[in-house]
């Protein structure tokens, strides 16, 4: 018992190394169980998405998992609908530095305007993923952090409602009154279930906070369905989750890729340090955009470079 007790807070850890969804599943890399272990690595092969992108000039060298050195994920948050490529509506960069212990999660504003790398041209950074896919997403980002993008998770946002519900639900505390897609969210503590957690995610107009408002709610539920995947004891739902990540989650990390981060990275803090993005709102040509100015820019730049040992 007490062996199964240490397992599971050792996965709960690890799980929170990158706060993604998709590394729920790492979980079950780490559970008894041939059944389990089977089904985590057919998941594995269905989301494995590699992508033809030359090496970060970034970097001196390529990164190295097995060396522990540390690395970058952008996280993809993309709504599609049908006949459109989508927009990823959520855009998060976890850096993860298993000599300092740490994780640094920077949330960027969608509406944020930069180049868009293959496009020749200044835009909202979300629309980098319509432009070029994952590619181009990867390397505007790169572009505009100035810091080499080593791995991508997407998720897609209609498997969001189906992952929260995988999980039992989620449970948040909620610091703003306000109703939407017809529900209404009192402030307090709030049980959702998935279809609820995609509208508490998406609400950002009526919150003074923006963007950075909606962001906050959108890592509130990520945290949670991280903390009750965690949680799980029965094999029944681990099959549950993955069957979702199969259906719903791209990454170009492979299977041993994961592995080896679960192997020599798992003494990272449990605590994700969250980085803000400050944003001047403004319009040009009657459309809404988020300047960061050049001292903000450099001052994210420095942060990231110096937690990747840059």
């Amino acid at each position: 018992m007490r062996a199964k007790k240490t397992k599971k807070r050792k996965l709960r850890k690890w799980v929170k190394v990158t706060g993604t969804i998709l590394l729920i599943m790492l979980i079950g890399g780490g559970v008894y169980g041939s059944t389990v272990y089977k089904s985590f690595k057919n998941a594995v092969a269905t989301m494995h998405q590699p992508i033809e992108r030359k090496h970060s000039e970034k970097r001196e060298e390529p990164v190295s998992l097995q060396e522990k050195d540390p690395f970058s994920v952008l996280m993809l948050g993309v709504d599609e609908r049908e006949g459109d490529t989508g927009r990823s509506d959520t855009m998060i960069v976890l850096t993860v530095n298993p000599n300092n212990k740490s994780v640094k999660m920077l949330s960027i504003p969608r509406d944020t305007r930069t180049e868009i790398v293959g496009k020749g041209k200044q835009d909202k950074i979300n629309h980098a993923y319509a432009f070029g896919g994952i590619p181009m997403a990867m390397d505007t980002v790169e572009n505009f952090l100035d810091i080499p993008i080593d791995y991508f998770i997407e998720v897609n946002m209609k498997g969001f409602t189906d992952m929260v519900d995988a999980v039992g639900g989620v449970k948040v505390q909620n610091d703003l009154d306000f109703t939407q897609d017809g529900f209404h969210f009192p402030k307090g503590e709030l049980a959702l279930n998935g279809k609820k957690a995609l509208s508490y995610t998406r609400m950002r107009k009526q919150d003074p906070r923006g963007d950075f408002g909606r962001q906050t709610r959108q890592r509130q539920i990520i945290e949670g369905v991280v903390k009750e995947g965690a949680s799980l004891s029965s094999l029944t739902k681990y099959s549950d989750i993955f069957t979702v990540l199969g259906k719903n989650v791209k990454t170009n990390l492979t299977f041993d890729q994961m592995v080896a981060i679960q192997k020599g990275y798992k003494d990272v803090e449990t605590s994700i340090q969250q980085m803000e993005l400050k944003e001047e709102g403004t319009r040009i040509n009657n459309i809404y955009y988020g300047l960061v100015s050049a001292e903000e820019k450099q001052r994210v730049q420095n942060e990231l470079k110096s937690q990747l040992d840059l």
